[in-house]
């Protein structure tokens, strides 16, 4: 099926982090550059003065100019009234820094080049890669030409130096070498979920700068921001007309306080664009519009880039565009003017040959490629995807790839711009000039892959190859995204699942009770659900809602299933759930929308719904069905994430599928079935009907999406994005720059990172005596962290809220109250599906109180530690972490007391969430874990790292002791300088504003 080789560069193990120590301001001149200290000047000045007086002894100079939304690549004037500079703050950096861009050239002046127009004149300046004349950029992935240009566009020789440069022209070898380089990327984006949190810090940050004698306003984005609402949408209403209407007002029931938050937070900070909830997904509206792949500023040009707060921004990688997930700690420093710590990746190349057979999806193919490179190992590295049969993967399939680069563990899944791109922009709207503008520039630098020419040999640090030919069609679960299964053996591994013992393929079902089902009356309707049932069917997720060819799939389906009499069972919860307004306009315009209607349906909303756990509760008669018994029953979506507990807390079996399986997985009403060999069901003239009789064919669902999408549709779709909906414009928010706390607010309170904050860094914290909180095994996801879902009505969250007169029903999600701390330290590990040793074998969100033997909520063990002044360690396995870029899966456990997390391996975003929070990260040595060092989690842990932050060096190997006698190695997993800075701070935020209100 796939071929792997390995050659050339040696692949980097280290997961890439980012932020570097300084910050950069604004200026006039758009050939100036960004200029704080390089990561290495930062330390030794750190590490050799007192952080005041070394601050004092920097120079900063000027970073690339502002871009305003809007600007001259579409000039909706939406945009451009919401993204302002505050004058006075621009005159103050002007002034102070004015005479700084003429007090030295720019390192690489002789290749700022200028790019003409085919009709004369000329778009702008550009630094060419070509006019560098080094034969090693012709040898680059196109991933790390954006590394080099960015490089070289901000090099002055002392934040950015030409060494850094060196770097990364000699990729070839530096990359194996784990050296570090500084990214700055063009702007940020974010969802609500992770938005909220983000703003409540930037909020609390311009109080704490404000209390240390500085000015507040200093707190300001300086980069783009875009921050979409997607995620509070929920599935209370479905199979019914007014769905979307009805769910969209209980959201904004449930949000309002919230929403008022962000629409302070749109007039209150600068250069902030906040698109209204039901707009869509913000990775499809990413996409479709936001992207800009090259961005001329004033006349100065260079290539798109962003990084966001979900792990799912790598959707943007299909469209050239280089981005992916940081945790929200990170995103705030970067908003700040923060350059980006990070190490210079490995690349896997990935060729594609061949084309699709019959029948078979993109996500098919996506589920295939995640299953390989999960297996192939690209933790911390890009991959670029290449080779000929890139031209029969439209840029909705590159896209569906490259959402999933969390799944299959890349930072990025990249594909580099070609001819298919072009058209895209030109279908989603974008002007001719545009186009025009970004093909130029992008030939000219060499960062344009033209298939119709001969093509280079690419240097990569592996290479994979596929035959899209081999792709079958396929689903994945029951509990990873990863556990791929190929449809014709469904049956099959469901029975298996069934027999294998308690893990993510298996429920340990005796054999005798695998036939057992339950019957129960529906509305008045006899129904019955056994294992397997279909109970939730759910169109959601940007990944494949994005994508007119699978949408369009599952409307045919849907229609050739009624008109052979097949309907769907009406106790499967069936939900459509789109990631733009687009979707709906090109269903309705093929005249399928209502094939899908009377299949159960409905539009639920524009958001993500399902897919990040907001599926709503089932109806009363299944919810009960379902609880009085144990019987396990089936959700399946065409979603990205299926992890257990997440997607329902009652669906212990998840499946990610493409829409058109969606379909006929609701329209079977169960996963126990041979879709080659049995029946779906029985039409209205009596005879068996097969998936075969009601699968589209390629030519026919390719000729509906030619007639029905059109780029009228994204451009009358998004011209009026920000200006809301009436529920949005009537919210009111406050204009004063600084936040009015309410204390008695369940949704938005001061978070305590910031108070008596004091000018001087506290220095690294002794681990000493702690216990152990949890002791996990592996894959630990962020969902089991810091939940998202609903909050269960026995919990200490639940307590929290009911004792400030917040009945259940207006509990709402835990990714709703991200603003609130005091309800997310109670929701931290309460998943109720978390496995944790110390309860031998028992499932929910407890543990063990280790000097009592009590068996307490974490929240409340945790506690008791705390009053005590004792502190904790986790102890886990392998992959802890993965799963959402969620920060507060970092933030919970320091609020918990959490000093330190010892595990086998981290997932990239989240060791860096954890380091950015002031915890310490550290990983057994190969071979070994709790397991084998013999650590049951009832000892005690003392950490033997040095107390002077001069003494530390990353990756170093650090002994760690217990009070029963035994000794390990581990290491440290904070991967850079700038890191350790971080840590001397107490974590990136309290060294962000040391930093800016030092200024």
């Amino acid at each position: 099926m796939y071929r792997r080789a390995t050659s050339g560069v040696r692949s980097a193990s280290t997961s890439l982090t980012r932020i570097s120590s300084s910050f950069s301001k604004i200026a006039s001149n758009p050939t100036a550059s960004a200029s704080t200290p390089s990561a290495s000047v930062l330390t030794q000045t750190i590490r050799s003065k007192s952080f005041s007086s070394a601050l004092r002894s920097f120079r900063v100079c000027s970073a690339s100019t502002r871009w305003s939304h809007g600007g001259s690549w579409r000039s909706p004037a939406s945009l451009r009234a919401q993204a302002r500079i505050s004058a006075p703050v621009m005159e103050r950096f002007e002034r102070k820094y004015a005479t700084i861009a003429s007090d030295s050239e720019h390192a690489y002046k002789d290749i700022l080049t200028s790019l003409p127009k085919p009709d004369g004149g000329e778009y702008g300046k550009y630094y060419s890669l070509p006019a560098l004349n080094d034969p090693r950029v012709d040898k680059l992935p196109y991933s790390v030409r954006i590394l080099l240009e960015s490089a070289i566009r901000n090099c002055d020789n002392y934040q950015v130096t030409k060494d850094d440069v060196e770097k990364i022209l000699d990729w070839e070898s530096t990359s194996t070498k784990q050296v570090e380089i500084s990214f700055k990327p063009a702007r940020v984006i974010l969802q609500d979920f992770t938005g909220v949190p983000a703003l409540v810090d930037l909020a609390s940050m311009r109080d704490a700068v404000k209390n240390l004698g500085s000015d507040p306003d200093k707190i300001n984005p300086l980069v783009p921001v875009d921050l979409v609402v997607d995620h509070s949408v929920q599935v209370d209403f479905a199979r019914s007309e007014d769905a979307a209407q009805k769910n969209m007002e209980l959201e904004f029931k449930r949000n309002k306080e919230r929403f008022a938050f962000l629409k302070w937070g749109s007039t209150a900070f600068q250069n902030m664009l906040v698109v209204p909830p039901g707009s869509g997904i913000v990775h499809q509206v990413n996409l479709e519009y936001l992207g800009r792949v090259v961005f001329n500023s004033g006349g100065f040009l260079y290539p798109d880039s962003v990084v966001g707060t979900d792990s799912h921004t790598t959707m943007i990688d299909g469209l050239g565009v280089a981005g992916w997930g940081v945790g929200g700690i990170e995103a705030e420093a970067a908003m700040l003017g923060q350059p980006m710590s990070m190490v210079l990746p490995g690349v896997v190349g990935f060729k594609l040959d061949g084309k699709l057979k019959e029948g078979v999806t993109a996500t098919d193919l996506v589920l295939t490629v995640t299953q390989i490179l999960r297996k192939h190992g690209v933790v911390g590295k890009f991959v670029e995807f290449y080779g000929e049969g890139m031209s029969e993967l439209s840029l909705a399939d590159r896209a569906t790839i490259a959402n999933m680069s969390p799944e299959y563990g890349a930072t990025m899944g990249f594909f580099p711009v070609d001819h298919v791109t072009l058209e895209y922009l030109k279908l989603t709207g974008r002007s001719d000039e545009t186009v025009s503008m970004i093909e130029s520039y992008l030939r000219a630098n060499n960062m344009f892959i033209d298939y119709k020419e001969p093509q280079q040999e690419r240097a990569y640090t592996s290479y994979l190859q596929l035959d899209l030919g081999h792709v079958e069609p396929c689903i994945s679960g029951p509990k990873r995204p990863h556990d791929r299964v190929a449809l014709k053996d469904m049956k099959a591994d469901w029975h298996a699942c069934l027999d294998n013992p308690v893990g993510f393929k298996g429920f340990a079902v005796p054999k005798e009770k695998q036939e057992e089902f339950v019957k129960f009356s529906f509305k008045g309707q006899p129904a019955e659900i056994k294992h397997g049932s279909v109970v939730i069917a759910a169109i959601t997720s940007c990944t494949n809602t994005s994508n007119p060819s699978v949408m369009i799939g599952a409307a045919l389906v849907a229609k050739k299933a009624f008109d052979l009499g097949l309907e769907v069972k009406p106790w499967v919860k069936t939900s459509l759930a789109p990631g733009s307004r687009v979707v709906e306009k090109y269903l309705d315009r093929s005249g399928l929308r209502e094939y899908l209607t009377k299949q159960g349906f409905e539009i639920v909303g524009y958001g993500c719904t399902t897919c990040i756990g907001n599926s709503g509760d089932l109806e009363k008669s299944v919810a009960a069905a379902i609880e009085g018994s144990d019987i396990i029953p089936a959700a399946v979506l065409s979603g990205n994430r299926n992890f257990e507990g997440r997607v329902h807390p009652q669906t212990r079996a998840n499946y990610l599928a493409s829409p058109p399986l969606v379909v006929a997985y609701a329209l079977a009403g169960t996963v126990d079935i041979d879709f080659e060999k049995e029946p779906i069901g029985t039409g209205k003239d009596g005879k068996n009907v097969y998936l075969r009789d009601i699968w589209p064919s390629n030519e026919e669902i390719a000729q509906v999406v030619q007639y029905s999408v059109l780029p009228s549709m994204f451009k009358n779709s998004y011209e009026t994005i920000t200006e809301g909906n009436p529920l949005w414009n009537e919210l009111s928010a406050p204009s004063s720059t600084l936040y009015s706390w309410d204390p008695n607010s369940t949704y938005i309170h001061e978070p305590p990172y910031f108070k008596n904050m004091t000018a001087n860094p506290p220095g690294p914290r002794e681990v000493k005596d702690a216990y152990c909180l949890l002791n996990f095994g592996d894959s630990v996801t962020t969902d089991h962290i810091s939940p998202a879902g609903n909050i269960q009505k026995s919990s200490p969250a639940a307590k929290f809220l009911m004792d400030r007169g917040v009945d259940s029903e207006n509990f709402n999600s835990y990714g709703s109250r991200r603003g609130n701390d005091e309800i997310m330290a109670r929701g931290t590990f309460a998943n109720i599906r978390i496995v944790n040793k110390l309860l031998k074998g028992e499932v929910g969100p407890k543990t063990v109180h280790i000097p009592t033997g009590e068996k307490l909520s974490v929240f409340d063990a945790a506690s008791r530690y705390m009053n005590a002044g004792q502190d904790t360690v986790i102890l886990a396995g392998a992959e802890y972490g993965s799963g959402s870029s969620r920060d507060w899966a970092a933030k919970g456990p320091l609020l918990l007391g959490v000093k330190a997390v010892i595990s086998k391996s981290f997932e990239r975003i989240h060791r860096s969430n954890l380091a950015g929070m002031g915890i310490i990260p550290l990983c057994f040595k190969a071979g070994e874990d709790a397991e084998t060092l013999g650590l049951t989690g009832h000892e005690r842990y003392t950490v033997h790292l040095p107390t002077k932050v001069s003494e530390i060096r990353p990756g170093q190997d650090v002994t760690v002791t217990t009070d029963t006698g035994k000794s390990f190695v581990c290491t440290l997993r904070f991967d850079t300088e700038v890191e350790l800075a971080y840590y001397d701070h107490g974590g990136i935020l309290p060294y962000v504003i040391r930093s800016l209100s030092t200024k």
